[in-house]
């Protein structure tokens, strides 16, 4: 299952007061932000509902990030993220993140990213503990 989507955006106020703007009436708001300090790159802002963002816009200036879109797909653990992410590499994918803890998210939030043929970013994440 999908956890989360994200866009890349060329500028990063305009968008977040944008889609803050749109959203709202179908119930989404801005529920996280998470700064270029925090990702060692670009701000990030997360829009969903119950304090889960679901949709994501971010101004990563990270060349391989430059596919412009982000899915992250929902693993059941943490061993499913490791094995996604070993298998995404021999598949020809590029490495954009090896597997472990973001706490910058959450506690729990554990991923590995991957960049896809296209150079699109891929996930898989799991939010339970251990």
């Amino acid at each position: 299952m999908i956890d989360h989507v994200g866009l890349l955006v060329s500028g990063y106020e305009r968008s977040r007061e944008f889609y803050r703007q749109v959203l709202a009436p179908l119930g989404i708001e801005l529920v996280m932000e998470i700064t270029a300090e925090q990702t060692g790159d670009g701000w990030h802002a997360g829009f969903g509902a119950h304090d889960k963002p679901v949709f994501w816009i971010d101004t990563s200036q990270h060349p391989r990030a430059m596919g412009g879109a982000h899915v992250a797909f929902t693993a059941p653990n943490r061993e499913v993220v490791r094995t996604f992410h070993r298998l995404a590499l021999d598949a020809g994918g590029t490495d954009n993140g090896a597997p472990g803890l973001r706490p910058h998210y959450h506690e729990h939030y554990y991923g590995a990213f991957v960049l896809d043929p296209d150079g699109h970013n891929i996930e898989a994440v799991c939010h339970a503990p251990e």
